[in-house]
Protein backbone atom coordinates (compact mmCIF):
# COMPACT_ATOMS: atom_id res chain seq x y z
CA UNK A 1 0.00 0.00 0.00
CA UNK A 2 1.49 3.46 -1.10
CA UNK A 3 2.07 5.99 2.21
CA UNK A 4 1.87 9.59 1.84
CA UNK A 5 5.43 11.05 2.96
CA UNK A 6 5.52 12.01 5.93
CA UNK A 7 7.56 15.64 6.84
CA UNK A 8 6.61 19.32 6.33
CA UNK A 9 5.32 20.99 3.01
CA UNK A 10 7.24 23.46 1.92
CA UNK A 11 4.80 26.62 2.50
CA UNK A 12 4.79 28.25 -1.07
CA UNK A 13 1.54 26.64 -2.43
CA UNK A 14 0.92 24.77 0.21
CA UNK A 15 -2.65 23.46 -0.66
CA UNK A 16 -1.17 22.51 -4.61
CA UNK A 17 1.52 20.42 -3.00
CA UNK A 18 -0.95 18.48 -0.98
CA UNK A 19 -3.57 18.21 -3.82
CA UNK A 20 -0.47 17.35 -6.03
CA UNK A 21 0.59 14.33 -3.56
CA UNK A 22 -3.42 13.16 -3.27
CA UNK A 23 -4.27 13.10 -6.83
CA UNK A 24 -1.57 10.72 -7.56
CA UNK A 25 -2.42 8.06 -4.62
CA UNK A 26 -6.34 8.66 -6.19
CA UNK A 27 -4.59 7.43 -9.58
CA UNK A 28 -2.52 4.94 -8.67
CA UNK A 29 -4.08 2.91 -5.89
CA UNK A 30 -6.83 1.03 -6.52
CA UNK A 31 -9.85 1.96 -4.21
CA UNK A 32 -7.82 4.65 -2.33
CA UNK A 33 -10.03 5.56 0.54
CA UNK A 34 -9.29 9.22 1.77
CA UNK A 35 -8.15 9.40 5.45
CA UNK A 36 -9.58 11.73 8.03
CA UNK A 37 -8.69 15.03 7.58
CA UNK A 38 -7.06 14.95 10.98
CA UNK A 39 -5.08 12.34 9.80
CA UNK A 40 -3.95 14.23 6.58
CA UNK A 41 -2.65 16.80 8.79
CA UNK A 42 -0.71 14.71 10.80
CA UNK A 43 0.52 13.04 7.27
CA UNK A 44 1.63 16.45 5.82
CA UNK A 45 2.45 18.58 8.83
CA UNK A 46 0.11 21.46 7.56
CA UNK A 47 -2.57 23.50 8.91
CA UNK A 48 -6.19 22.53 8.70
CA UNK A 49 -7.09 25.18 6.09
CA UNK A 50 -4.32 23.82 3.96
CA UNK A 51 -5.80 20.59 3.79
CA UNK A 52 -9.39 21.69 3.20
CA UNK A 53 -8.02 24.09 0.15
CA UNK A 54 -6.64 20.96 -1.29
CA UNK A 55 -9.63 19.23 -0.76
CA UNK A 56 -11.45 21.75 -2.51
CA UNK A 57 -8.91 21.55 -5.38
CA UNK A 58 -9.35 17.84 -6.07
CA UNK A 59 -13.09 18.51 -5.57
CA UNK A 60 -13.29 20.92 -8.82
CA UNK A 61 -11.29 17.96 -10.68
CA UNK A 62 -14.30 15.83 -9.67
CA UNK A 63 -11.33 13.49 -7.95
CA UNK A 64 -13.45 13.90 -4.60
CA UNK A 65 -16.75 14.40 -3.41
CA UNK A 66 -16.24 16.37 0.21
CA UNK A 67 -19.37 15.56 2.71
CA UNK A 68 -20.13 18.60 4.84
CA UNK A 69 -21.73 18.59 8.34
CA UNK A 70 -22.23 15.52 10.66
CA UNK A 71 -21.31 13.03 8.58
CA UNK A 72 -18.91 14.90 6.75
CA UNK A 73 -15.55 12.88 4.74
CA UNK A 74 -14.60 13.06 1.31
CA UNK A 75 -15.63 10.29 -1.41
CA UNK A 76 -12.85 9.36 -3.99
CA UNK A 77 -14.17 9.09 -8.04
CA UNK A 78 -11.27 7.56 -10.02
CA UNK A 79 -12.10 9.15 -13.74
CA UNK A 80 -13.65 7.37 -15.98
CA UNK A 81 -15.18 7.48 -19.73
CA UNK A 82 -18.25 9.61 -18.19
CA UNK A 83 -16.03 12.21 -16.39
CA UNK A 84 -14.00 12.66 -18.79
CA UNK A 85 -17.28 13.37 -21.13
CA UNK A 86 -18.21 15.82 -19.36
CA UNK A 87 -15.02 17.85 -19.30
CA UNK A 88 -14.67 17.23 -22.89
CA UNK A 89 -18.55 18.22 -22.94
CA UNK A 90 -17.43 21.54 -21.24
CA UNK A 91 -15.06 22.06 -24.05
CA UNK A 92 -17.35 21.50 -27.15
CA UNK A 93 -19.82 23.44 -25.32
CA UNK A 94 -17.89 26.64 -24.70
CA UNK A 95 -16.66 26.10 -28.34
CA UNK A 96 -20.14 26.12 -29.09
CA UNK A 97 -19.99 22.26 -31.26
CA UNK A 98 -23.41 21.05 -32.63
CA UNK A 99 -25.03 17.82 -32.07
CA UNK A 100 -24.54 17.77 -35.65
CA UNK A 101 -20.49 17.93 -35.38
CA UNK A 102 -20.32 15.49 -32.25
CA UNK A 103 -22.37 13.02 -34.01
CA UNK A 104 -20.59 13.49 -37.53
CA UNK A 105 -16.97 12.92 -35.68
CA UNK A 106 -18.86 9.51 -33.60
CA UNK A 107 -19.54 8.05 -36.99
CA UNK A 108 -15.39 8.41 -37.83
CA UNK A 109 -14.31 7.12 -35.01
CA UNK A 110 -16.95 4.36 -33.73
CA UNK A 111 -16.97 1.86 -36.76
CA UNK A 112 -13.43 1.95 -36.32
CA UNK A 113 -13.71 0.09 -32.42
CA UNK A 114 -16.19 -2.68 -34.36
CA UNK A 115 -13.93 -3.52 -37.16
CA UNK A 116 -11.01 -3.64 -33.80
CA UNK A 117 -13.56 -6.29 -32.26
CA UNK A 118 -13.70 -8.50 -35.47
CA UNK A 119 -9.92 -8.51 -35.59
CA UNK A 120 -9.66 -10.20 -31.79
CA UNK A 121 -8.25 -13.51 -32.20
CA UNK A 122 -10.61 -14.25 -28.81
CA UNK A 123 -13.84 -12.47 -30.09
CA UNK A 124 -15.88 -15.93 -29.85
CA UNK A 125 -14.99 -16.42 -26.02
CA UNK A 126 -14.77 -12.62 -24.88
CA UNK A 127 -16.43 -9.91 -26.98
CA UNK A 128 -19.51 -11.69 -29.10
CA UNK A 129 -20.97 -13.37 -26.23
CA UNK A 130 -20.88 -9.96 -23.81
CA UNK A 131 -22.69 -8.02 -27.12
CA UNK A 132 -25.03 -10.85 -27.13
CA UNK A 133 -25.95 -10.67 -23.73
CA UNK A 134 -26.05 -6.63 -24.11
CA UNK A 135 -28.62 -7.34 -27.14
CA UNK A 136 -30.97 -9.96 -25.00
CA UNK A 137 -31.31 -7.27 -22.14
CA UNK A 138 -32.51 -4.67 -24.77
CA UNK A 139 -35.01 -6.90 -26.27
CA UNK A 140 -37.53 -6.96 -23.91
CA UNK A 141 -37.80 -2.49 -23.27
CA UNK A 142 -38.88 -2.32 -26.93
CA UNK A 143 -41.87 -0.68 -25.82
CA UNK A 144 -40.48 1.67 -23.28
CA UNK A 145 -38.17 4.43 -24.75
CA UNK A 146 -36.32 5.90 -21.96
CA UNK A 147 -35.04 2.39 -20.87
CA UNK A 148 -34.88 0.95 -24.30
CA UNK A 149 -32.43 4.09 -25.23
CA UNK A 150 -30.37 3.37 -22.04
CA UNK A 151 -29.81 -0.47 -22.72
CA UNK A 152 -29.07 -0.05 -26.37
CA UNK A 153 -26.28 2.60 -26.04
CA UNK A 154 -24.89 0.06 -23.23
CA UNK A 155 -24.23 -1.72 -26.48
CA UNK A 156 -22.12 0.90 -27.87
CA UNK A 157 -20.14 1.56 -24.95
CA UNK A 158 -19.33 -2.17 -24.63
CA UNK A 159 -18.43 -2.17 -28.43
CA UNK A 160 -15.85 0.81 -27.79
CA UNK A 161 -14.46 -1.21 -24.68
CA UNK A 162 -13.15 -4.22 -26.57
CA UNK A 163 -11.72 -2.19 -28.77
CA UNK A 164 -7.38 -3.70 -28.23
CA UNK A 165 -5.86 -0.09 -28.23
CA UNK A 166 -6.23 1.53 -24.80
CA UNK A 167 -5.93 5.28 -25.82
CA UNK A 168 -8.58 4.68 -28.64
CA UNK A 169 -10.88 2.77 -25.67
CA UNK A 170 -10.53 6.28 -23.73
CA UNK A 171 -10.88 8.37 -25.90
CA UNK A 172 -13.73 7.34 -28.57
CA UNK A 173 -15.15 5.98 -24.94
CA UNK A 174 -15.17 9.73 -23.97
CA UNK A 175 -17.16 10.26 -26.97
CA UNK A 176 -19.56 7.82 -26.95
CA UNK A 177 -20.43 8.34 -23.21
CA UNK A 178 -21.02 12.37 -24.26
CA UNK A 179 -23.32 11.21 -27.33
CA UNK A 180 -25.40 8.86 -24.99
CA UNK A 181 -25.92 11.83 -22.39
CA UNK A 182 -27.07 13.56 -25.17
CA UNK A 183 -29.48 10.89 -27.25
CA UNK A 184 -30.79 9.97 -23.45
CA UNK A 185 -31.59 13.29 -22.85
CA UNK A 186 -33.48 13.25 -26.23
CA UNK A 187 -35.29 9.87 -25.64
CA UNK A 188 -36.95 11.92 -22.18
CA UNK A 189 -37.82 14.71 -23.75
CA UNK A 190 -39.53 13.08 -26.71
CA UNK A 191 -40.63 10.40 -24.37
CA UNK A 192 -42.80 12.94 -22.31
CA UNK A 193 -43.94 14.44 -25.63
CA UNK A 194 -45.41 11.21 -26.81
CA UNK A 195 -43.08 10.85 -29.84
CA UNK A 196 -40.80 8.92 -29.16
CA UNK A 197 -39.80 6.09 -32.29
CA UNK A 198 -42.18 3.36 -32.85
CA UNK A 199 -41.48 0.00 -31.18
CA UNK A 200 -41.16 -0.96 -34.75
CA UNK A 201 -38.06 1.37 -35.04
CA UNK A 202 -36.91 0.00 -32.09
CA UNK A 203 -36.74 -3.76 -33.20
CA UNK A 204 -34.81 -2.56 -35.96
CA UNK A 205 -32.52 -1.51 -33.92
CA UNK A 206 -31.97 -4.58 -31.95
CA UNK A 207 -31.67 -6.19 -35.41
CA UNK A 208 -28.74 -4.07 -36.62
CA UNK A 209 -26.71 -4.57 -33.25
CA UNK A 210 -27.64 -8.19 -34.21
CA UNK A 211 -26.17 -8.45 -37.34
CA UNK A 212 -22.77 -6.13 -36.71
CA UNK A 213 -22.41 -8.85 -33.94
CA UNK A 214 -22.50 -11.81 -36.54
CA UNK A 215 -20.04 -9.52 -38.69
CA UNK A 216 -17.96 -9.65 -35.98
CA UNK A 217 -18.21 -13.04 -34.90
CA UNK A 218 -17.06 -13.96 -38.78
CA UNK A 219 -14.53 -11.48 -38.29
CA UNK A 220 -15.49 -9.48 -41.20
CA UNK A 221 -13.69 -6.76 -39.91
CA UNK A 222 -14.83 -3.88 -43.30
CA UNK A 223 -18.18 -4.97 -43.25
CA UNK A 224 -18.39 -4.85 -39.38
CA UNK A 225 -17.34 -1.24 -39.76
CA UNK A 226 -19.41 -0.45 -42.44
CA UNK A 227 -22.49 -1.76 -40.86
CA UNK A 228 -21.49 0.13 -37.57
CA UNK A 229 -21.31 3.23 -39.54
CA UNK A 230 -24.61 2.62 -41.37
CA UNK A 231 -26.43 1.84 -37.52
CA UNK A 232 -24.97 5.14 -36.32
CA UNK A 233 -25.90 7.51 -39.23
CA UNK A 234 -29.68 6.02 -39.07
CA UNK A 235 -29.97 6.10 -35.20
CA UNK A 236 -28.29 9.34 -34.67
CA UNK A 237 -30.99 10.84 -37.64
CA UNK A 238 -33.58 10.58 -34.63
CA UNK A 239 -31.68 12.84 -32.79
CA UNK A 240 -30.19 15.19 -35.29
CA UNK A 241 -33.75 16.02 -37.15
CA UNK A 242 -34.82 18.36 -34.47
CA UNK A 243 -31.75 19.20 -32.48
CA UNK A 244 -28.43 19.03 -34.57
CA UNK A 245 -28.24 22.84 -34.29
CA UNK A 246 -27.69 22.67 -30.49
CA UNK A 247 -25.19 22.92 -29.38
CA UNK A 248 -23.72 20.18 -27.25
CA UNK A 249 -24.75 20.38 -23.41
CA UNK A 250 -22.24 19.65 -20.91
CA UNK A 251 -24.45 18.79 -17.98
CA UNK A 252 -26.56 16.59 -19.76
CA UNK A 253 -23.65 14.02 -19.15
CA UNK A 254 -23.43 14.54 -15.41
CA UNK A 255 -27.76 14.47 -15.38
CA UNK A 256 -26.93 10.76 -17.06
CA UNK A 257 -24.65 9.85 -14.45
CA UNK A 258 -26.69 10.82 -11.73
CA UNK A 259 -29.86 8.64 -13.17
CA UNK A 260 -27.90 6.01 -14.37
CA UNK A 261 -24.83 5.63 -11.43
CA UNK A 262 -24.44 2.12 -12.12
CA UNK A 263 -23.00 3.32 -15.36
CA UNK A 264 -19.21 2.81 -14.89
CA UNK A 265 -16.26 2.58 -17.18
CA UNK A 266 -15.84 -1.05 -18.59
CA UNK A 267 -12.54 0.24 -19.94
Amino acid sequence: MTTIRNGRVPQRRIAETVAAELRDLILDVEDYRLPTQEQLVKDFGVSYPSIREALRILETEGLVTVRRGNVGGADVHRPDETSAAYHLGLSLQAGKVTLRDLADGLRMLEPLCAAECAKRSDRAEVVVPALTAAIDSSIGLVTDGVEFTHTARDFHDLVVSFAPNATIRYAVGSYVALWSAQEEAWAEARTRHGEYPSQLEAEEAVRAHRRLVDEIAAGNAAEAERLARAHLAATQALVLERYGDRIVNASAAMSRQAIHPGRRSRI
